[in-house]
């Protein structure tokens, strides 16, 4: 009688096993995978890079977090927001399991008369392409003109670009498609 109740446990936990791994695999199916980029950051100085760098994929994790739907892929890889070509968009996609790729930019604003003096406001650039290379949309968020932000420090003016910039790219992905279809 032991035998059969412990075969009979076993056996329950091996079927709630199997099908929890189905679940997930089917929940796994529906995500979207994002992979972005290191943004260009202007004026190219080394020393702005690295903390450029840390506030941006802190405002993308926490908006991509969000989205449950989305999976936030990061390459550290710089590539030129200007110069991006379909066939590197494409390679990268293909080598990261990636469904869209983000290449951002970030352009401090430079006031004063020295060389390093930077303000704390910032335009925030995103591209977003498709697996293939193709470019779907592309957004700017000005710190400045959209928050007249005069006052804090540079991470959140990062931070409140890239979410501007994020919100956009959704705005305009819902308007292009139905939003059942975005992946958004």
């Amino acid at each position: 009688m032991k035998k059969i109740l412990l075969y009979t446990q076993i056996f329950t936990v091996l079927l709630i096993s199997i099908s929890s791994v189905k679940a997930q695999k089917h929940n796994t199916d529906n995500i979207k995978r994002i992979l972005y980029f290191n943004p260009e950051v202007e004026p190219d100085i080394e020393e702005i890079k690295e903390p450029t760098n840390l506030a941006f994929f802190s405002a993308v994790s926490d908006k991509v977090s969000a989205f449950r739907k989305n999976k936030m892929l990061r390459s550290d890889v710089q590539v030129s927001f200007d110069s991006i070509d379909s066939k590197t968009i494409s390679e990268y996609s293909k080598n990261n399991d990636a469904d869209f790729v983000i290449v951002p930019k970030v352009k401090y604003f430079k006031v004063g008369i020295g060389k390093y003096v930077f303000s704390n406001q910032v335009i925030v650039s995103m591209k977003l392409f498709d697996a293939e290379g193709n470019l779907i949309t592309s957004s700017d968020y000005d710190t400045y003109r959209k928050n007249m932000r005069l006052l804090g420090s540079t991470e959140n003016s990062i931070k409140i670009g890239t979410n501007g910039a994020m919100k956009s790219i959704i705005k305009e992905l819902r308007r292009i498609k139905p939003s059942s279809e975005s992946g958004f």
